[in-house]
């Protein structure tokens, strides 16, 4: 507590800090103030003639006393918001008093200090993070997009993921939010592939045939797995029909893996239909009629018959998480095309007869890890016993 006198003189005080002292407490008293209303209007004209001190130390320690009271006075806050810069900054980024109307302005000028400031804010609106990822300033771009909290508008997301997927530090932010669209995702991951391809280390650790295969065949499922995770986005298929990608590898592809949702998503929009139907057809409805849906989504006559077959083997395993299953399918698939084309595999369907003879090799090799790890645990549990210590085997060192 200081007496009325004692304030008053630490007010009319030469030095600085005695009446920076008298802001500071005056600032306390009125947001604590629980008395007379003529006292709260006293303080409040006591903080409006602060603001007229010639000492910026003095304008500080009040800017200081209300930064974070949500009581603080609207016009007191925003005098402060046009003094120094050093107010200016702390009040920017810290009062809760301010709201959009007041920050969007000062977004629209373009400074950087005030842009750094906004964007520390404890509370910020999709609106104003938009405008300011907007701004083109990489700094404070990173550092809003780094605040997975703060949502941002999808379509200033997709742009950024547009213009920037060269950049490594933007891409990576970018890919670690959970509200990138899918499309942006998917330019996003096409921009690490290229990245990977064009890595002297990579490059110089397998040959380029390999490297290619395997970047395609990770595309292919990142394309999958996104357009599973896009939860009926039908833009994100839109995109990728447009782009050329909606093509029997890429079906094929979601089939194996198990992304049901996905590939009903791509056959319901060639074929015009809702993907809760074609879900329904591919789940029980017979050969004809599921023959006939993927003749509407203007497969060829050979790439229908495929497909068929496929599903009728899909509704007898689990693609999503037995890769034995997997291996069993696409062997029994790539076993009946030869035997029906007398290994004379015609034009229409050369691109999935590839794709299953690259996918049986891959899901082999995966499907042995499986069973090899098994058959070792299983014996050596049982059987294995250690030899005696006279009789172990000294072996050369590697």
């Amino acid at each position: 507590m200081v007496g009325y006198q004692a304030f008053a003189e630490l007010c009319q005080s030469a030095d600085s800090d005695a009446r920076g002292h008298a802001a500071h407490l005056a600032a306390l008293a009125y947001l604590d103030h629980r008395g007379h209303a003529e006292e709260h209007a006293a303080l409040y004209a006591a903080l409006i003639g602060f603001l007229d001190d010639p000492s910026v130390k003095v304008r500080a320690a009040l800017a200081f006393g209300l930064l974070h009271a949500d009581t603080a006075p609207r016009p007191v806050i925003l005098s402060l918001l046009g003094d120094s810069p050093v107010i200016s900054r702390a009040v920017l980024q810290y009062s809760p008093v301010l709201i959009d109307a007041d920050l969007a302005p000062l977004i629209r000028r373009g400074e950087i200090s005030d842009l750094l400031a906004i964007a520390q804010r404890r509370s910020i609106s999709a609106r104003l993070a938009g405008m300011m990822l907007e701004a083109e300033q990489r700094e404070v771009s990173l550092l809003l997009l780094r605040r997975l909290e703060v949502a941002a508008p999808a379509e200033v997301l997709l742009a950024l993921a547009m213009r920037h997927s060269g950049d490594p530090q933007v891409r990576g932010a970018l890919l670690a939010r959970h509200d990138l669209p899918a499309q942006g995702r998917l330019i996003l991951i096409r921009a690490v592939a290229e990245g990977l391809k064009s890595c002297r280390v990579v490059k110089g650790s397998l040959p380029s045939g390999r490297l290619n295969k395997i970047l395609r065949d990770s595309l292919d499922t990142a394309i999958s797995v996104i357009g599973e995770a896009s939860d009926g986005d039908t833009r994100y298929v839109d995109d990728l029909a447009v782009s050329e990608n909606l093509n029997t590898r890429t079906l094929l592809h979601a089939l194996v893996n198990g992304r049901v949702l996905f590939f009903c998503d791509c056959i319901g929009h060639l074929a015009g239909v809702k993907t809760e139907k074609v879900f329904s057809v591919l789940n029980s409805g017979g050969r004809a009629t599921v023959a006939a849906l993927f003749a509407r989504a203007g497969l060829a006559p050979s790439v229908v018959g495929l497909m068929v077959r496929f599903i009728q083997h899909a509704r007898m395993t689990d693609l999503s998480d037995d890769v034995s299953a997997r291996h069993y399918v696409v062997t029994a698939l790539t076993e009946e095309l030869l035997a029906e084309y007398s290994n004379d595999i015609p034009f229409e369907l050369e691109e999935a007869f590839g794709y299953l003879s690259e996918q049986n090799i891959t899901l082999a090799r995966q499907a042995a890890r499986g069973v090899v790890s098994a058959f070792a645990e299983h014996r050596m549990g049982a059987f294995a016993l250690p030899a005696p210590a006279e009789e172990r085997i000294a072996l050369p060192a590697a």
